[in-house]
């Protein structure tokens, strides 16, 4: 199990803490020079308040003054005294920004008593607004004006830098190459902080010891390159491929925002080091990439893809486009989350920042495993950005949950954001429900093992599924039933595949006397996978398979027989391995990729199959984001060494994204906010 180490590239900021913190890029314009800490403000206020009280008494000494005050409902025992006892003031000041008054004879140049006493009504006004002001703020909360205190400083401590990053550029001088022209630094984008960078352990790994590995681990890249090349020439700047067809494909997931496959690929290019293909995505991203589009998306496929995969390629290679990138798209997903309860729609338009969720879940529900699968990501947003909304808006979904009732422990698929109660009573650990669980775990490795509550949900849930929804078929499989208002469908979808790996992931962490249970969870559940793949003619897992009426791991629907080249099983091949080390892991990675080749690859890249029990290939003719993004990086990732994107230091997000623990230091930092 990874022990985290201290992390790496990450500086200068943190979650929530007195640190260079900046507010959102792009959504806000900067801060100008007269902004002010709260505690500033205040001081100002009191000042103001004092200044005003001076020049009430300087009026009261003035010569005639019964005059100017007359009409005026004002008392002072000022204007009991004689007036030749008081020495002559200076004339009072006209107010900033008013025109000097008329001098008019015998009023030392201060017009009429009805301009006085307007004059004197305007200085009243003045003093009782600032004295509201005051009491205002001191009605706030202790947490609000410590919180304003820090985004007034965090505000002031990034426009001094950004004033600083200016005049250093302004004093090198920098040229263009091709004329010599001075060059303005590009703005890493208003209120975001620049961050130093330092390459991360493990960005890229030795060649695998063993002659057999390098072989295996070659041809993956082949596929990556086959899969790649492909898209670039067929479908360039659109999200996906259509390897039949050889056009570009797009879904409704994604609006008129484009370059899914480019996004998604960024990290996998990286780590199997094919240079030039990254370059070129990096340069599309820079140029192409635009969020500024009226289009409504789905918030969790663009979180996982898009955000994940923007935040990926900065940690591993240092860009700040893809900073920059990922904190613009993270604050236009940000009004997905005025709801009444918090608990974001499913879908939102990106322009107006109108939401709603899908017309088929659960009487405008909400998704589980939607809504429950931002936490890793927003709370990196908040640390690359300064800014913590978005950590404070995935911390939020846990209060929600956490108030709620679980049936039998069980976290039931969805939950309406209005009312913030369970729709129906449906529990699956694949679709619907399958990554919330993961980012509960996930959650407490990415902060160094500090996030209690969020490991105390995950074993809590577990212990439920373990006792619920685990079951044997009649010749030992085990597998992970769907729940259903207390009723059990034994039905497993190729999505629930995933948790072997996530199991043995967190053995690590479970009650000593649980560790052992986990880690068979993970054996076993590797094991069913498998057979699921085995039992069909082309060795490639239904999307779908059950066990009752006498079959086991089986698909009885045609509806459930399809394969879109999807990478939970191998997914949890690699976790078993990196574990175990149990060369059979490896082995059924390698028949998978046999199986690819002959079934799913096509001149123009790689395309799904209708029937993975046919002997006849009907391709559905898509080659998926994620079939570059995860089914290929798990595949080479399996022949690779363990000192590739190491479990100590990188965890991989819902897409295959890896994303670096923070550390315990930067975890304590934020505590101290």
């Amino acid at each position: 199990m990874p022990m985290a180490v201290s992390l790496l590239p990450l500086g200068g900021v943190s979650l929530g803490t007195g640190a260079p913190l900046g507010g959102p890029s792009g959504a806000r314009k900067a801060p100008g020079p007269s902004a002010f800490r709260l505690t500033e403000k205040f001081v100002l206020l009191l000042v103001f308040s004092a200044f005003i009280t001076l020049c009430f008494g300087a009026i009261f000494f003035l010569p005639d003054s019964p005059k100017l005050l007359s009409g005026v409902f004002f008392h002072s025992t000022a204007l009991q005294q004689p007036p030749q006892q008081q020495p002559p003031p200076p004339p009072l000041p006209p107010a900033r920004g008013d025109p000097p008054p008329a001098a008019l004879p015998g009023t030392s140049g201060y017009g009429d008593a009805a301009a006085a006493a307007e004059n004197l009504a305007r200085i009243r006004q003045d003093h009782e607004r600032a004295l509201r002001e005051a009491k205002d703020t001191l009605r706030k909360p202790p947490d609000e004006i410590r919180r304003e205190i820090r985004q007034d400083k965090a505000t002031f401590l990034l426009l001094q830098e950004n004033k600083k990053r200016r005049r250093r550029k302004k004093q090198m001088g920098a040229r263009r190459e091709d004329g010599g022209e001075e060059e303005e630094e590009e703005d890493s984008g208003p209120g975001l902080p620049e961050l130093p960078f330092h390459k991360p352990i493990g960005a890229v790994g030795g060649e695998p010891h063993e002659p057999e590995a390098r072989e295996r681990r070659a041809k993956v890249k082949e596929m990556m390159k086959h899969a790649w090349d492909n898209y670039k020439h067929y479908a360039w700047g659109l999200n996906e491929l259509k390897p039949i067809s050889k056009q570009g494909h797009s879904s409704n997931l994604f609006g008129n925002i484009q370059g899914a496959t480019i996004v998604d690929a960024l990290d996998t290019l990286y780590i199997m080091e094919m240079k030039d293909e990254f370059q070129e995505a990096k340069e599309w991203v820079e140029k192409n990439l635009d969020f500024n589009v009226n289009a409504e998306v789905s918030v969790f496929e663009v979180n996982i893809r898009f955000v994940g995969g923007l935040l990926s390629a900065y940690y591993l290679s240092g860009e700040e486009i893809f900073r920059k990138k990922a904190v613009e798209l993270g604050e236009k997903l940000l009004p997905a989350f005025n709801t009444p309860t918090g608990i974001p729609w499913a879908l939102l338009n990106i322009k107006s920042g109108i939401g709603r969720n899908w017309p088929w879940a659960s009487g405008g529900s909400s998704i589980l495993a939607e809504f429950g699968t931002l936490h890793l990501e927003f709370m990196h947003l908040s640390y690359l950005s300064g800014n913590p909304v978005f950590a404070e808006k995935v911390m939020n979904i846990r209060k929600v949950l956490n108030r709620l009732d679980k049936p039998e422990g069980l976290y039931p698929n969805y939950l309406n954001p209005n009312s913030g109660q369970w729709g129906q009573h449906h529990v699956s650990i694949g679709g619907l429900g399958d990554s919330f669980y993961e980012y509960l775990l996930k959650a407490w490795l990415m902060s160094d093992k500090t996030d209690e509550e969020g490991r105390q949900m995950y074993y809590d849930a577990v212990q439920s599924i373990d006792t619920h929804l685990i079951r044997k078929s009649s010749n030992g499989l085990m597998y992970i039933a769907e729940w259903k208002g207390g009723l059990l469908e034994h039905k497993m979808g190729h999505l629930t595949c995933f948790a072997g790996g996530m199991f043995v992931l967190g053995a690590d962490g479970a009650p000593a006397e649980k560790t052992g249970r986990h880690i068979e969870l993970g054996a076993e559940i590797a094991r069913t996978c498998h057979e699921s793949y085995d039992r069909t003619s082309m060795k490639l897992g239904p999307e779908a398979f059950r066990f009752d009426g006498g079959v086991e791991a089986i698909a009885t629907r045609q509806n459930e027989k399809y394969y879109i080249l999807r990478p939970e099983v191998i997914e949890t091949y690699m976790y078993m391995w990196r574990f175990t080390h149990d060369p059979k892991y490896r082995q059924w990675g390698w028949e998978a990729v046999e199986a690819l080749e002959k079934y799913c690859k096509v001149d123009g890249g790689y395309s799904g199959v209708r029937d993975v029990y046919s002997n006849h290939q009907s391709h559905d003719d898509v080659q998926q984001s994620f079939f570059l993004s995860e089914t290929l990086k798990y595949l080479y990732l399996l022949f690779s060494e363990d000192d590739l994107l190491p479990f100590e230091h990188w965890v991989f997000n819902t897409e295959a994204h890896p994303l670096p623990i923070l550390t315990s230091e930067e975890a304590q930092k934020r505590k101290g906010k």
